[in-house]
């Protein structure tokens, strides 16, 4: 047995942990990524778009991958009643900074996260279509460590969650860091 098969690949069944960043294909400017890394039970629960899962399938730790996707197809082509410009008076205070989420709710009670993207002295601009909408994007990732996840951590889906710390600052894993332009 050679060394090299002392490494797991990515299964199903395995915990893997990788970290992430989005490229716009056309300016290579990073549009998003995660801070610390995120782990999740492969083939359990879908924490990545099925097409970026189906690409993790058989690689070792240490591995690179970038996989392109086309966000037309991923989000669907922008739909511009998601916009709205309201006076910014009419706008809590809080809201009024490009990049903030705003999570609405319709008559259904159906909730939806609308962000940001402009203000100016008199208006703001809120957009309930995804970021990444209309865009082409690599998705880069670099997988971390693969391991035989526990059948706690299946149930689970991902890595046994940590008791939050009072001060809240423990378990902020999962916390996405958007860059803006």
């Amino acid at each position: 047995m050679s060394e090299m098969s002392m490494e797991d690949p990515v299964a199903d069944g395995k915990l893997v942990e990788l970290t992430y960043k989005v490229i716009d294909a056309k300016t290579k400017n990073v549009l998003t990524g995660v801070e610390f890394p995120i782990g999740y039970v492969h083939g359990v629960n879908e924490v990545l778009a099925p097409q970026v899962t189906a690409e993790l399938e058989g690689r070792l730790p240490g591995d690179v991958i970038e996989v392109p996707l086309d966000c037309n197809k991923l989000f669907g082509p922008r739909d511009e009643s998601l916009v709205f410009t309201d006076l910014i008076e009419n706008v809590p205070e809080e809201y009024r900074e490009v990049g903030m989420s705003i999570l609405m709710e319709n008559e259904e009670g159906k909730t939806k996260t609308f962000l940001v993207t402009r203000v100016d002295e008199k208006t703001v601009t809120i957009d309930g279509n995804n970021p990444l909408c209309g865009r082409e994007v690599i998705f880069r990732l670099e997988i971390l460590g693969v391991r035989d996840a526990s059948e706690e951590e299946i149930a689970n889906g991902g890595p046994a969650q940590p008791t939050p710390d009072l001060d809240g600052i423990a378990g902020a894993g999962g916390k996405l860091k958007s860059i803006h332009e």
